[in-house]
């Protein structure tokens, strides 16, 4: 009877010692520190503000748009419909693009050139990796080797061989052609891109990428792909 009591007593001890212990874990745990240095928040915090400002010049833009198509569609809603497709047409990429720009340059490295190296091509991880530099740099209308960057654009690996828009890109060299809203983020792009670790892996890859300077009027042609809309549907407005 008094080793039945005493069993019970010491598991009872157990169990409200297990317990006491893993509440004083939960309480000391240590909070997980953040181990990024000042630099890498800086630029996490310059990312996030350069985001903020291009959200709130699309908002102001779109408001823009708005105003500019209330006001023609009083005096003419035919044109103010036709203007307002154009706009559209030409934000998603289906029309010809003129504008402040500059062109980057896919060459094989020198290097590579002399010693007789296979030139592969681009990686599509690596060229995903570039457009997303220009897009965050306000490289608003982008093509890739004369193949027109819109939303639905894909970029993978079909068969061993990238591919843009599913249509295979040529062995290096091929230009990248990027408008921009104004020169001066034209002069922004181009300073950044100089200065990116990109370059580095680029040339790992056996490639180079030269950024040409800046140029006033630059030419993109219009995406001449069909635009998939089967998820589109119409409303009536009342």
């Amino acid at each position: 009877m008094k080793k039945r009591i005493l069993t019970r007593f010491t598991a009872i001890l157990f169990i409200i010692g297990l317990m006491a212990a893993i509440q004083y874990n939960t309480i000391n745990e240590p909070n997980l520190r953040d181990t990024r240095d000042v630099w890498e928040i800086r630029q996490e915090l310059a990312r996030e503000k350069q985001l903020h400002s291009q959200l709130l010049s699309e908002i102001a833009s779109l408001e823009d748009t708005l105003d500019k198509y209330g006001a023609a569609a009083n005096a003419s809603p035919e044109q103010a419909l036709r203007e307002t497709a154009g706009e559209l047409r030409n934000a998603a990429g289906l029309s010809e693009t003129t504008g402040p720009g500059i062109e980057v340059f896919v060459e094989p490295s020198l290097e590579a050139v002399a010693m007789g190296l296979e030139i592969a091509g681009i990686s599509p991880d690596l060229l995903i990796r570039l457009n997303n530099e220009i897009n965050r740099y306000n490289g608003l209308y982008v093509s890739i080797d004369g193949k027109r960057i819109i939303n639905t654009t894909a970029i993978r690996d079909i068969n061993g061989q990238t591919t843009v828009n599913t249509k295979p890109l040529e062995t290096p060299p091929f230009s990248i052609k990027i408008i921009s809203e104004t020169m001066e983020d034209s002069e922004k792009l181009y300073n950044h891109l100089l200065a990116s670790r990109i370059l580095d892996d680029f040339y790992i890859d056996n490639l180079t990428m030269t950024v040409s300077e800046p140029q006033n009027e630059l030419v993109i042609e219009a995406y001449d792909g069909a635009v998939d809309s089967n998820y589109l549907q119409a409303s009536e407005g009342e």
